[in-house]
């Protein structure tokens, strides 16, 4: 499988300094064995409430890319945060989460496994 789209992403999400909401510490690890800021990604399974997290993030008033899994809680859990950041004028960038649709990886985690397995 190709994945110099999914390379081609990674890239310009870290250069850039996107803000990454993820739904756990694997997500996080895995972004981060890739090369991607800590403090650039954002976990959703914190304490509070899922309104307080999407305020947290409406502070920062940066660019967010959404990489929640593709299983039902995380395309819910994508649409409701996508919605409300929106909503608040900050821009979602989805062509990470797009190319990652595309190579069928379902699941954040997965990623930096993927990326190994497939040199």
């Amino acid at each position: 499988m190709n994945t110099d789209e999914i390379l081609k992403e990674i890239k310009k999400a870290i250069d850039s300094s996107l803000l990454i909401i993820v739904e756990g510490k694997k997500d996080k690890a895995s972004l981060e064995q890739l090369g991607f800021n800590p403090e650039n990604i954002f976990i959703i399974n914190v304490k509070g409430t899922i309104n307080e997290f999407i305020e947290k993030i409406i502070e920062k008033n940066r660019e967010t890319i959404i990489l929640t899994d593709f299983d039902s809680t995380g395309k819910k859990l994508y649409f409701q945060i996508k919605r409300e950041l929106v909503k608040n004028g900050i821009k979602v960038n989805n062509s990470f989460r797009l190319s990652m649709l595309k190579a069928k990886i379902s699941h954040i985690e997965g990623l930096a496994t993927f990326l190994e397995n497939s040199e």
